[in-house]
């Protein structure tokens, strides 16, 4: 069954950093593009970055093109998003996902919140 779990959320002070992950199982991830979205209480899911399959270009959502930085390592199945000089507005839940066949699948989500 195909599956991902994140991990690496947190609580941490402004100006601080963690780095998410996102290990897949029941099928390989290399080939196929992931990405991350983000959902802060009482608004909707954004699109934060995604990494593509094929070549590995990268792309971010414009308030985090200077914090964040998407990777993958296809051997270990998973994939990472560093986030650093975190504000209190990249407070939310994360998620990663991928489109395999024609559908999404996403993990379950882990919670940042990012306060002092």
């Amino acid at each position: 069954q195909l599956q991902f779990v994140e991990s690496g959320g947190g609580l941490v002070q402004p100006g601080g950093s963690l780095r998410l992950s996102c290990a897949a199982s029941g099928f390989t991830l290399d080939g196929y593009s992931i990405g991350w979205f983000r959902q802060a209480p009482g608004k909707e899911r954004e699109g934060v970055s995604c990494i593509s399959g094929s070549d590995g270009s990268t792309n971010y959502e414009d308030s985090v093109k200077a914090q964040f930085t998407i990777s993958r390592d296809n051997a270990k199945n998973t994939a990472y998003l560093q986030m650093n000089s975190l504000k209190s507005e990249d407070t939310a839940v994360y998620y990663c996902y991928a489109v395999v066949a024609g559908k999404t699948y996403w993990g379950q989500g882990t919670q940042v919140t990012v306060s002092s």
